[in-house]
C-alpha cells in the first residue's frame, strides 16, 4: 500500500492508482484471505495496520460518491461544460488549475494519516507460504525488497504495467530508465509469477529477458477491469459544439504535440467552425512542446481546452458526448482510456501500435506520424454522426477471478 500512502491525497486516482484501490477493495472483501498491508520504505517492508487501509479505501470511495452525486458541482467541469456551449467565448480557453491550491488539503490529508498512524507501522513478519502481492511497481527498484521475500519462502507476485521507460527512455523522467531496469532485474530474479495487463505488456518483458539470456517468470496476463461508471454510462455531455478528447497524463509519449499541430490547421481552414479539443490530464514529463502550443499558440487558445482531476463520472459523460477519442500515443502498456471510450460507445481514433492492435481492432488504427491522415480521420469524424455500440469492458470480477486462480497456482 506504499503507493497509497504516497499519492493517496491526490483524490483523484491515476491509472495505477485505480488499479491499487481496486486490489484492496477485493482483498478486504475476501474472508478466506490473511491480509496484512504492507509499506516500503528503503527497502524495508513494513506492516501496516488493516484499519489504515480501510480509511484510505473508504475516503476514496466517498470522494467518488460525492462527484457522481453532483458532478455539477465542481467549477471546473462547470466550466468546461459551459465553455462547449454555443454562448462560450472563442477566446477563453480553459486550462488546468494549478496544483499550489491542492497543497494544504493535501498536507493535511498526510498530516491526518500518518500522523495518527505512523507510529503504528512495524517490521512486516513474512512468513513461509504466504504471497507478497505488489501491483503498483513501487518500491521494486530496492533490491532487499524480493529478496527477502524470497528468502523467507513467501511467493512474490508482482504485475508490470508496462516498459516504456527501458524501451522508449526518451518519453520519461531522466531517472526513470535506470529505476526501471532495477525494477524488471528484481522481477526476473525473485517474482514467482507476474501480472500483465496485456499480451503487448507480457511480450515486451520476455524480450527484455530475452535479451539478458533470462526466461522470463510466469505470466498471467489480466486486462485491468473497468470502474462502475463506464460499465453504467451516465448521459452524455450535451454540447452543441463538436469536441474530441485526449485523456491522459500530458507527456511526450501521448503524441499530443502532433495532434495540436494539426488543430492549428483545422484552425487554418475551418476557423471558428472547427472542433474542439478537450485535453483531460495533468501536467507530466518531457512536454515542453505541449505546454508551448497550449500557452502560445493561437489555434490553441482559440480551440483547445485542458482540464485535470475529472472523476470518473465526468470522464465517462464527456466521452459519450465526444465525436471521437484521439490516442495517438507512441507507446502503451493497456490504454485503459480507449476501453472507457469504447465502453460508452465512443468512436475511437488510435496510433496503431502492438496495444492498440490487440485492445482496439474495432478502432480506425492509423499510424502515429501519419499526420494527413489523422487530419482527414478528424475533419471526417466531425461531421459524422455515426457511432459504434458500446463495446462491454473487462469487469474487475473476470480479472480477479484469472488472478486469484494464478496466484493459488504457485503457492
Amino acid at each position: 500500500m506504499t503507493r497509497l500512502l504516497v499519492r493517496g491525497s491526490r483524490f483523484t486516482p491515476t491509472g495505477i492508482d485505480r488499479v491499487v484501490l481496486a486490489y484492496a477493495r477485493w482483498l478486504l472483501g475476501e474472508p478466506d484471505v490473511a491480509l496484512q498491508p504492507v509499506a516500503t520504505v528503503a527497502g524495508r517492508i513494513l506492516a501496516c495496520p488493516r484499519d489504515l487501509l480501510v480509511r484510505i479505501v473508504d475516503g476514496a470511495e466517498a470522494f467518488s460518491a460525492a462527484a457522481r452525486a453532483n458532478p455539477a458541482a465542481d467549477r471546473a467541469w462547470a466550466a468546461l461544460v459551459a465553455a462547449l456551449g454555443d454562448d462560450a467565448p472563442v477566446e477563453r480557453p480553459l486550462r488546468a488549475r494549478s496544483a499550489i491550491g491542492q497543497l494544504a488539503p493535501r498536507a493535511a490529508w498526510h498530516a491526518s494519516v500518518l500522523g495518527r498512524e505512523g507510529w503504528r507501522l512495524r517490521t512486516a513478519q513474512i512468513n513461509a507460504g504466504a504471497v507478497y502481492l505488489n501491483v503498483s511497481h513501487t518500491g521494486l527498484d530496492h533490491r532487499r525488497v524480493l529478496s527477502r521475500v524470497a528468502a523467507a519462502g513467501a511467493a512474490p507476485v508482482v504485475m508490470i504495467h508496462d516498459l516504456i521507460p527501458i524501451t522508449h527512455p526518451e518519453y520519461c523522467s531522466p531517472a526513470a530508465e535506470a529505476r526501471h531496469v532495477r525494477r524488471m532485474g528484481e522481477v526476473l530474479r525473485h517474482a514467482r509469477l507476474v501480472i500483465a495487463n496485456s499480451a503487448t505488456t507480457a511480450d515486451a518483458l520476455s524480450r527484455y529477458a530475452l535479451g539478458l539470456g533470462r526466461a522470463a517468470p510466469p505470466t498471467a496476463i489480466a486486462p485491468l477491469g473497468l470502474e462502475p461508471d463506464f460499465l453504467a454510462p451516465p448521459p452524455a455531455l450535451a454540447a452543441t459544439r463538436p469536441y474530441f478528447v485526449a485523456l491522459g497524463t500530458l507527456e511526450a509519449r501521448k503524441n499530443l504535440a502532433s495532434l495540436l499541430a494539426l488543430w492549428r490547421r483545422l484552425a487554418e481552414t475551418l476557423g471558428d467552425a472547427a472542433p474542439r479539443l478537450v485535453l483531460v490530464g495533468r501536467r507530466g514529463w518531457e512536454n515542453e512542446s505541449v505546454i508551448d502550443h497550449l500557452e502560445r499558440s493561437k489555434a490553441a487558445l482559440r480551440l483547445v481546452h485542458e482540464i485535470a482531476d475529472l472523476q470518473d463520472v465526468q470522464v465517462a459523460s464527456l466521452l459519450a458526448g465526444a465525436k471521437a477519442l484521439l490516442a495517438p500515443s507512441f507507446a502503451e502498456g493497456y490504454d485503459l482510456p480507449v476501453i472507457e471510450a469504447m465502453s460508452v460507445g465512443a468512436p475511437v481514433i488510435a496510433s496503431d501500435i502492438p496495444v492498440h492492435r490487440e485492445l482496439a481492432g474495432a478502432a480506425m488504427l492509423i499510424d502515429p506520424l501519419d499526420g494527413p491522415a489523422w487530419l482527414a480521420a478528424i475533419e471526417a469524424a466531425s461531421v459524422s454522426s455515426t457511432r459504434p455500440p458500446p463495446r462491454p469492458g473487462p469487469r474487475w470480477a473476470d480479472h480477479f477471478a484469472s488472478v486469484r486462480d494464478a496466484v493459488l497456482d504457485v503457492r
